[in-house]
């Protein structure tokens, strides 16, 4: 890609992909793309099958969006694009690609000159594959500008175990957890068996590379923990376990400075399930949204609110991400800023319009258009290269 910025910016919206996300990301996007302000922007919305196709798709935020609890899913028709780098000849290892582009696969040649240029791209992936590093090294290794979190902040966020361990190194309060390989239990079950009896029960049984409560169990007994690490092993290799951490569960919006400043922060949200669910999980989030209240602002005193807002902030930095990100909590507001205590980063959250972290952002006065404005926005000032 060129240094230079078109008057117009020509921006990708990638979404889909191959994860178990795949469904979710579509509705993201569906969002997105309702969002985007055509008279700053020219949108041109690709879609990522479940087997990795890349294809151009209409730009109808309707084909995408979750509609009578039916989950949408990119099409594999369409004219398919790849992305590509173009770097001037004999250029120095490291030097300036004069071109990022997506480049039309198939016929009609007309799909070459609309994608010979591409200013950003907004990848609005969950999940493996998209939000875990992969694509943002494709785009880094493209010399593409793009929206988020770079290689280490994705990979890092993506991964439970090690983003429990990086936030605990930076002296964040994180719940009592444990974390084997699948291999681990099936040669040593008696172990792994000890290190979640040392938890206590209840606990949760997690992928460690998944999001949207996929794959995620609540056990209540020992009896029930093998099913429950066979169901997270089916989609991660890595499993984690998480004791059961009492109080509120809140979630908070961060946003990275334009002016390179500390990051910015939204009021806190609350998560409620009110019934049929015994926790937060894919049903509650997506298809029951009865039995699920979200609060916002939470009502929180002013210092628990505080607090939660400078631990968010701190994880983010901790985590080196960038653009956007979502931290979610447990709160025990009896207990002040003790009672704080960080459940993960997601630096790619939900992004429909009746996703929490839109709702805090346009509860703390950034409304839906403005908050993809802000983010296409920082990532059109960022230089590529090494981030």
């Amino acid at each position: 890609m060129s240094t230079q910025v078109s008057a117009k910016p020509r921006v990708a919206v990638l979404f889909g992909g191959r994860s178990s996300e795949h469904a979710i990301s579509c509705v993201t996007a569906a969002g997105v793309l309702a969002a985007i302000d055509r008279e700053r922007y020219e949108v041109v919305p690709v879609g990522i099958t479940r087997s990795g196709r890349w294809v151009l798709v209409p730009d109808d935020p309707s084909l995408f969006a979750l509609a009578d609890g039916k989950l949408p899913e990119v099409p594999s028709a369409g004219t398919r694009v790849a992305l590509v780098q173009e770097g001037p000849e004999g250029a120095a290892p490291g030097a300036q690609a004069s071109e990022g582009a997506l480049r039309a696969l198939d016929e009609p040649p007309s799909g070459v000159a609309a994608l010979q240029r591409v200013d950003v791209v907004l990848p609005l992936l969950h999940g493996p594959f998209g939000e875990d590093g992969t694509l943002q090294g494709l785009l880094e290794l493209s010399d593409t500008r793009y929206v988020g979190s770079g290689v280490l902040a994705s990979a890092a966020g993506m991964d439970k175990q090690v983003m429990k361990v990086l936030l605990q190194g930076a002296g964040l309060r994180v719940g009592p957890w444990t974390s084997f390989r699948a291999a681990r239990w099936a040669a040593d079950e008696a172990a792994c068996r000890a290190e979640v009896d040392a938890l206590g029960y209840p606990v949760f049984v997690k992928p460690a590379r998944a999001g949207s409560s996929i794959g995620i169990s609540r056990v209540d007994a020992p009896e029930h923990l093998a099913a429950a690490v066979a169901a997270a092993a089916a989609h991660d290799p890595k499993v984690v376990v998480e004791a059961a951490v009492p109080g509120r569960e809140v979630e908070c919006g961060v946003l990275e400075d334009p002016e390179g400043g500390e990051p910015l922060t939204s009021v806190p949200g609350e998560v409620e399930v009110v019934g049929g669910h015994d926790f937060y999980d894919f049903e509650a989030k997506y298809l029951d949204s009865a039995n699920v209240r979200l609060t916002c602002p939470a009502d929180l005193p002013a210092d628990v609110e505080a607090a939660v807002r400078r631990t968010a902030a701190r994880v983010f930095e901790a985590m080196g991400a960038e653009g956007l990100a979502r931290v979610d909590l447990f709160v025990d507001p009896a207990r002040g800023e003790d009672g704080v205590v960080v459940n993960e980063i997601n630096t790619m959250p939900g992004f429909t319009p009746h996703s929490m972290f839109p709702r805090a952002w346009a509860a703390s006065g950034l409304d839906y258009p403005q908050l993809v404005d802000h983010l296409l926005q920082l990532a059109l000032r960022r230089p590529t290269g090494l981030r």
